[in-house]
């Protein structure tokens, strides 16, 4: 079971985190994009935090939260934008969902606190 689901349409990107995740101890897992992160979802256990890029092809962030926030058994999994989209409203975000947003580019330590908060050592998932 992942800790951390990285949806990111940059195979460079989604390469990156889901390193920098793995060398910090955090199982994780990736896709492409938003249809594929739903996908994977609804067949496994749910992850501890979504990390999700908002522009992407064949589902982009905004309709992901939107379904996922129309599912009961996968709403509750907190979802941290990660995003380098130039005018987003945050305050927007937030209402479909979104519990927090990290512009890119973000450094580790940045995204290793965030990994940190919603996935802490040792706590067990809920």
């Amino acid at each position: 079971m992942a800790d951390i689901l990285i949806v990111e349409d940059d195979a460079t990107t989604r390469a990156a985190l889901l390193l920098l995740f793995l060398s910090d101890g955090r199982a994780a897992d990736a896709v492409s994009d938003g249809r594929a992160a739903l996908d994977y979802l609804r067949g496994r256990p749910a992850p501890r935090l979504i990390l999700l890029d908002l522009l992407m092809p064949v589902m982009d962030g905004w309709q992901f939260l939107t379904e996922l926030q129309g599912d009961a058994a996968l709403a509750a999994v907190p979802v941290v934008v990660f995003t380098a989209a130039a005018g987003y409203d945050g305050t927007m975000l937030r209402g479909l969902g979104a519990a927090d947003v990290v512009r890119k580019p973000a450094d580790q330590a940045e995204l290793l606190d965030v990994a940190r908060r919603y996935c802490p050592a040792g706590a067990a998932k809920a």
